[in-house]
């Protein structure tokens, strides 16, 4: 997977294709999303729209309740005949879970790239850290400033920088992570166990242009900030 700041390698490597989905928080910048919505299937979700009308990117699908979305950026997707999968407003699940779940259905094997995850509400983010760490897909939060990746057991990632982030922290997304190692950092950890309910391996520093984290048992999420 390769990213404006960071190329991540998978060891096993269980997915193929790459999409992309665009959500409805924190807009990434237009650069940053015309660089990763290049070779890559696009969702749109609600309010994601908008960063694909202001890119002129064309999604392949609109999906949401659009209770958020400006008209200009809708009414340009009906214009260019982008299909639409229109949900109510009150509904059991969030347009980022009903995305997932089109995604997973129609992309399977895949990982993804989501924007627009970051940036707003608490229980929003909340809600898609937990969706998209239980996700059939390989989920990979990100934006021009923060970027979240989930590692499951006996994964391992190889990380190669081409930005320094000012910080690295892994959280716990399961009750225990088991068997927890990374390297080039400040504080290095090898076959350690990380608890949920104490997350305190936050706020490392990189020393060096590259990482390997791997996870024997457990769902770890892997946080990079790239500014405050």
């Amino acid at each position: 997977m390769k990213l404006p700041q960071c190329e991540i390698f998978f060891t096993p490597k269980t997915f193929s294709e790459e999409i992309l989905i665009a959500s409805g928080g924190r807009k990434p910048s237009e650069k940053f999303f015309s660089e990763v919505a290049q070779n890559r299937k696009i969702l749109a979700v609600d309010k994601g729209i908008e960063i694909c009308h202001a890119t002129k990117i064309l999604p392949e699908i609109l999906i949401g309740d659009f209770d958020s979305a400006e008209k200009n950026s809708f009414d340009w997707a009906i214009e260019n005949k982008i299909p639409v999968e229109r949900h109510p407003v009150d509904k059991d699940f969030t347009d980022l879970q009903l995305a997932l779940n089109f995604a997973e259905k129609n992309y399977k094997k895949n990982s993804a790239v989501i924007v627009g995850t970051f940036g707003g509400r608490f229980d929003h983010l909340f809600s898609a850290i937990f969706s998209c760490a239980n996700s059939d897909l390989k989920i990979f939060m990100a934006d021009d400033r923060e970027i979240i990746f989930f590692l499951k057991g006996e994964e391992t990632a190889e990380v190669n920088f081409f930005h320094k982030p000012l910080a690295i922290s892994l959280l716990p997304v399961s009750e225990i992570c088991e068997g927890v190692t990374i390297d080039n950092v400040r504080w290095k950890l090898s076959d350690a166990k990380l608890f949920q309910k104490i997350p305190n391996a936050v706020s490392n520093r990189l020393e060096g242009e590259k990482i390997k984290i791997s996870v024997r048992k457990g769902t770890l999420a892997i946080y990079f900030a790239f500014s405050e």
